[in-house]
């Protein structure tokens, strides 16, 4: 079913005024953090982002409320200013995000649906969608979940993490919402995802410790790799690389530490030290990479040459996801109000700019 963006005005107006009033209720910052960082509401159930060089736009994917919203929301905002310019209904509710920019398409995960939806970037107007799991969900039965998201610009390939006990990689073609293929006996929840084009490698990390290689000319598993054998509790979340420098960032959400792992042989080679974290990022124009901290509230600036944090970005409550803009000059951080089953946010999730 092809979805259409709905006529966004009556509802725009109303979430400018909400956003100008909230805004105001932040303390005040001098004029010099002022320009180095942009904060603004935006809407709740803030997850991933994706920068679109062409479009000069800032795209944010909401679930919005969970009790309220059966669907969610898709956000165009402008990367100066973060000002919603665009808002794009969706009946699905997307975590995940992704962009090809030659295609000009917007790629998002619906993790409690198992499907993924393709958005065009110029016009907001949703391609198609595709179900990758199309079991139904029982007391016996739990559909494999999108979580992460790729995309391989060379071929229009899109690559999909899908998590449960027994994890799958889905490889989808771009320009025919089509499945090509699925990559199974990935381990227990797949998390971590991250492609390296040119050398045809796809990485992603497991519930079971694991750092595992895939070849995507073939789409096998080249190799898997314990990362670590301390026995203690550990889930690496999400991966970042350094293709240049055969580098990957994993973070680790159960522990501290942003460990190096050497992507020609899966071994780690170093850990930075920095609290719990959940997304990571490499910058290849600064050699820096940024690493959100959900529980201490705050952001990590790391040199990628020294491997030293020169940097702590507070950013409370709970900062999420990262995106960068095409220059490498500014970082862009989703930050999650403090929520639970038993009790909803009330204030919408913000967006942060940050001038590096």
């Amino acid at each position: 079913m092809e979805l259409r963006p709905r006529s966004i005005k009556p509802r725009l107006s109303a979430l400018l005024m909400s956003a100008a009033l909230f805004a105001s209720a932040l303390p005040a910052m001098s004029a010099s953090a002022a320009e180095e960082m942009l904060r603004k509401p935006v809407a709740k159930g803030a997850y991933e982002m994706a920068f679109s060089p062409s479009e000069q736009a800032l795209w944010l994917s909401t679930s919005q409320s969970r009790s309220l919203d059966k669907g969610g929301v898709v956000y165009r905002l402008d990367p100066t200013t973060l000002d919603i310019t665009q808002i794009i209904h969706n009946d699905l509710k997307p975590f995940g995000a992704t962009i090809n920019n030659q295609t000009h398409t917007l790629w998002f995960g619906n993790t409690t649906n198992s499907a993924v939806t393709a958005i065009d970037a110029k016009t907001g107007e949703v391609k198609g969608r595709l179900v990758l799991d199309p079991r139904k969900r029982s007391k016996e039965v739990r559909p494999l979940a999108p979580r992460e998201l790729a995309v391989d610009e060379a071929t229009d390939t899109v690559y999909i993490g899908g998590l449960g006990p027994q994890s799958v990689v889905w490889v989808v073609d771009g320009a025919t919402l089509k499945l090509r293929t699925t990559i199974e006996g990935l381990g227990k929840m797949n998390t971590g995802l991250a492609l390296d084009s040119a050398a045809k490698r796809l990485y992603t990390s497991n519930a079971d410790g694991e750092f595992i290689t895939i070849d995507t000319a073939t789409n096998k598993v080249l190799s898997r790799n314990k990362l670590l054998d301390d026995d203690q509790p550990h889930m690496f979340l999400n991966i970042s690389l350094d293709s240049a420098g055969h580098r990957a960032f994993v973070t680790d959400s159960k522990a501290k530490g942003l460990l190096v792992v050497d992507t020609r042989n899966g071994k780690v080679t170093d850990t930075v030290g920095v609290p719990e974290s959940l997304a990571v990022l490499f910058n290849p124009q600064r050699n820096e990479v940024y690493v959100t901290h959900r529980q201490a509230g705050s952001v990590s600036v790391i040199d990628a040459k020294t491997l030293k944090v020169t940097k702590t970005i507070q950013t409370p409550t709970h900062p999420n996801s990262l995106a960068l803009s095409a220059d490498g000059k500014t970082l862009y951080v989703s930050v999650k109000q403090a929520s639970s089953r038993q009790k909803e946010a009330t204030d919408p999730d913000d967006v942060i700019r940050i001038a590096l």
